[in-house]
């Protein structure tokens, strides 16, 4: 039979008319509206809320190591590095000068023979003829003018947490904490910090390398980002092995 132009037209219509009504019905039947939701985001877990702000969860350099003979390692140019402060005044280093860098030797694989080894940090520390010089240029780079003496030229991963000895992305001249007094040389109560964090890895409570990256974002919050805090309070504050 033919269908005549009026009847194709008809049609058309009405089938039209049946697909709007479906999806219709397909969405209000779910609630949504018809654009997809991305998976996992009534969790806050989107990629944006997951991934990690300005960098903080970078892995951290891998520095030379440990050296028969150590000399003195070039600094950044002088003034091109800026001290950060938490809201309590606690001193950080600047992100690009002083990122860390790590000792390859010091791995998961090795913390018996390595960090977890008592005087370990003392076989492999600079000597201060090395140190001095690098103390006063890393000064000149944080554009530092307080007494030398008050503060302390600074393993940003301190050696008994695996950090590299001599890597001048590691060392920084941090200045004294709050309630410090002049001439009394450094007050650092981030070798605290250290110390519990190198008790924690020892004892299978805590991963070296995520330790590593905590002390190197931020050391005031290492212990809190690492569900340390409590356990830290609760047990006695190890003596620290290594202050830089």
């Amino acid at each position: 039979m033919t269908i005549g132009p009026r009847r194709r037209a008809a049609l058309a219509t009405a089938a039209a008319l049946v697909l709007s009504l479906g999806a219709c019905s397909s969405n209000s039947s779910s609630g949504t509206k018809s654009s997809p939701t991305p998976s996992g985001a009534s969790s806050g877990s989107s990629p944006s809320a997951s991934a990690p702000a300005d960098g903080k969860a970078a892995a951290v350099p891998v520095g030379p190591g440990p050296q028969g003979s150590y000399t003195v390692q070039k600094q950044p140019s002088q003034g091109s590095c800026t001290y950060r402060y938490t809201k309590d005044k606690q001193p950080l280093p600047d992100r690009s000068c002083t990122p860390g860098a790590t000792n390859p030797k010091v791995t998961q694989a090795t913390l018996k023979t390595t960090i977890c080894r008592s005087g370990y940090t003392a076989d492999i520390r600079p000597p201060t003829n090395i140190t001095s010089r690098e103390k006063t240029a890393n000064a000149a780079s944080y554009g530092y003018t307080g007494p030398l003496r008050d503060a302390e030229y600074d393993h940003l991963i301190s050696l008994q947490l695996g950090g590299d000895p001599n890597d001048a992305r590691n060392l920084w001249v941090q200045p004294p904490s709050p309630g410090h007094k002049p001439g009394a040389g450094p007050n650092n109560p981030k070798d605290s910090v250290e110390s519990k964090l190198k008790a924690a890895i020892c004892a299978g409570k805590t991963d070296l390398v995520k330790a590593q990256q905590a002390i190197a974002t931020d050391w005031t919050t290492a212990l809190q980002v690492l569900g340390l805090t409590k356990q830290a309070e609760a047990s006695k504050d190890p003596k620290a092995e290594d202050g830089e």
